[in-house]
């Protein structure tokens, strides 16, 4: 056995090494030519995941027959661990077909901002079974590709332009005109807020009558890009123009009344 064997296994380790090698270099050449035609990042990456996974069955199937295994047994032999890997991963290969679904419609790319399963971050990468997602504050999220192709999912980037809803609250003694102009001139008056678009007209209204304040809602388009540096810039400015012009930002009070024993009356707190 030592005789018949040792040839044998010293082939099939020499083989199982070479093609480690030249599979390193199919997978090099792959990027070099993705990178050449300039294909879809996610897609490219999802190609090349897969094509590594399957290169590395088939050397170790080449590797195995060098052992003498033949290839008929070995092929129903990787049949049958194939229908039981696939019953005990439906989840698995779900995930695999979400991935398809995705990388075909395409409801969102790499460098989007998304929000699904109750997460949300910006697409790092789209893999055989998961999509990653980057958190702002740099976490890492792992979605199942089974899950986000077959759930509610939004895209916060796939437009190039959002509006950007704006409510402020003033004081019922507060005057109304004042503070829409406040907002006119600090809000739709920023150069980067579109304003020339039929479809995208700034709007200053009053929208709620509150139980202590009077809602003044302003709603104005931007770039995507822009949505929140806008959005927290305006907060601050309308805040500083409001109390320069004694324009008040009200919360909500109770009134308490107390009744004497005697039932004398109530007194004001």
């Amino acid at each position: 056995m030592l005789v018949e064997y040792t040839p044998k296994f010293i082939s099939a380790i020499v083989v199982l090494v070479i093609g480690w090698i030249a599979i390193g270099f199919v997978m090099r050449g792959l990027r070099r030519f993705f990178n050449r035609v300039h294909l879809d990042p996610a897609l490219e990456s999802f190609i090349m995941s897969f094509s590594g996974v399957m290169l590395k069955i088939v050397l170790l199937v080449v590797v195995a027959t060098m052992f003498g295994v033949q290839t008929t047994s070995l092929v129903a032999l990787l049949g049958a661990a194939g229908l039981a890997v696939g019953l005990a991963l439906q989840g698995s290969l779900s995930n695999f077909a979400g991935g398809v679904l995705i990388l075909f419609f395409k409801p969102f790319k790499l460098g989007d901002y998304i929000e699904a399963q109750g997460v949300s971050g910006t697409v790092n990468n789209i893999q055989i079974f998961n999509t990653i997602l980057k958190t702002p504050d740099n976490k890492t999220i792992v979605l199942p590709n089974g899950n986000l192709a077959n759930d509610v999912l939004t895209n916060y980037s796939t437009e190039p332009f959002r509006r950007l809803d704006f409510t402020f609250g003033i004081g019922y003694g507060d005057d109304i005109k004042l503070a829409k102009d406040l907002l006119e001139k600090n809000v739709v008056k920023d150069e980067r807020v579109i304003s020339d678009d039929p479809d995208r007209k700034p709007q200053i209204v009053v929208g709620n009558l509150g139980e202590s304040s009077v809602d003044i809602f302003c709603r104005v388009w931007v770039k995507t890009d822009d949505y929140w540096n806008i959005f927290f810039e305006k907060n601050e400015a309308v805040k500083e123009a409001f109390d320069k012009n004694g324009i008040s930002i009200p919360f909500p009070q109770q009134d308490v009344h107390h009744y004497y024993e005697n039932g004398t009356g109530p007194t004001d707190i």
